[in-house]
């Protein structure tokens, strides 16, 4: 590379459109003097013709008449000679300087490092703002973790209140259900022992009283009606006496000695009316046996009193 293209490398660039403006302007100034060369063309006609009246105190005598004579035509305006064109030359490249270049080139590189500075201060700038929003959004996050912990414990806090305060009040309510039945226990203890006191008191004057109206009992009795309302004691035998020759059943069948309880209801007179097994012997055969004899009896005899009592519950076993 020579020395004028190495300067030129660093030189300014040419302004623009400078041959445009040279060429307008030269087209306008050749406007122009066409236009003041027109402008100073005269047309000169020396033809002249004067007509005038004179008069005068004096008389006087009149002059010779006038011969016009033609005056001779100006000679043709020269043409303008054309304008030659201005020849615009291209500007010479200044002379190579050294120092100048040396100059150009650290303000290049001063430009070029202040650049680089303002890049890497930018970046450091975008990474500073991208850290802070991360920290940001860091402890965005933890203040939630710490608000949803410190919620929790709250809630466990309630939730144990409440527990202890439901475990008080089923204590207070069991405390209370205690004391109540205590007081019940107590209450319910003095009226039996009141109602047992007031029922000695009425047998006793049931007991005066009865024997006063001649009660049909033995001075030991302690009943409180005129008659015993049960059967004798040897009201049982006789109606298993009347009941058991109508059975039929081998005691031999039958392992052990099993009891079958039957309901009987009779009338006034002593007729079976109705007859329930109340009890199994767990025997079938003897169960049924049972229940034909009574069937068979029909009549059920009469207690000492002459009455037949309703309803009986009759016991029967096979080896009896």
């Amino acid at each position: 590379m020579s020395a004028q293209a190495k300067h030129l490398e660093f030189a300014p660039p040419p302004p623009k459109g400078t041959a445009r403006s040279v060429g307008a302007a030269l087209v306008v100034h050749a406007l122009l003097i066409v236009a003041l060369t027109a402008g100073i063309q005269w047309k000169q006609d020396n033809s002249l013709s004067v007509e005038a009246e004179l008069w005068s105190a004096v008389p006087m005598a009149a002059a010779p008449k006038l011969v016009e004579v033609e005056a001779p035509s100006p000679p043709p305006a020269p043409k303008p000679e054309p304008v030659p064109k201005p020849v615009v030359k291209a500007p010479e490249p200044p002379a190579p300087n050294r120092d100048a270049d040396i100059a150009l080139a650290k303000k290049r590189k001063i430009e070029e490092d202040k650049k680089l500075q303002e890049a890497l201060k930018a970046e450091e700038r975008r990474k500073e703002e991208v850290k802070k929003e991360a920290e940001k959004k860091a402890k965005a996050k933890l203040d939630e973790d710490k608000r949803k912990l410190e919620a929790k414990k709250e809630e466990e806090r309630k939730d144990k209140e409440r527990k202890e305060k439901e475990k008080e009040r089923a204590e207070k309510e069991r405390k209370e259900k205690e004391a109540k039945k205590q007081a019940e226990q107590k209450d319910s203890k003095a009226s039996a022992e009141e109602a047992k006191k007031l029922e000695a008191i009425r047998k006793e004057n049931m007991k005066r009283m009865a024997g006063l109206a001649g009660a049909s009992g033995s001075e030991n009795a302690t009943g409180t009606a005129m008659k015993s309302s049960g059967p004798s004691d040897s009201y049982g035998g006789r109606i298993r006496a009347r009941v058991k020759p109508n059975i039929t059943f081998d005691p031999s069948s039958v392992s052990g000695n099993p009891a079958a309880e039957v309901e009987v209801r009779c009338a006034p007179d002593g007729t079976i009316v109705s007859k329930k097994l109340v009890k199994s012997s767990g025997n079938s055969a003897w169960d049924n046996a049972v229940l034909k004899a009574i069937d068979k009896t029909e009549i059920l005899p009469r207690d000492t009193d002459g009455r037949v009592h309703s309803p009986l519950l009759l016991v029967f076993k096979p080896n009896d």
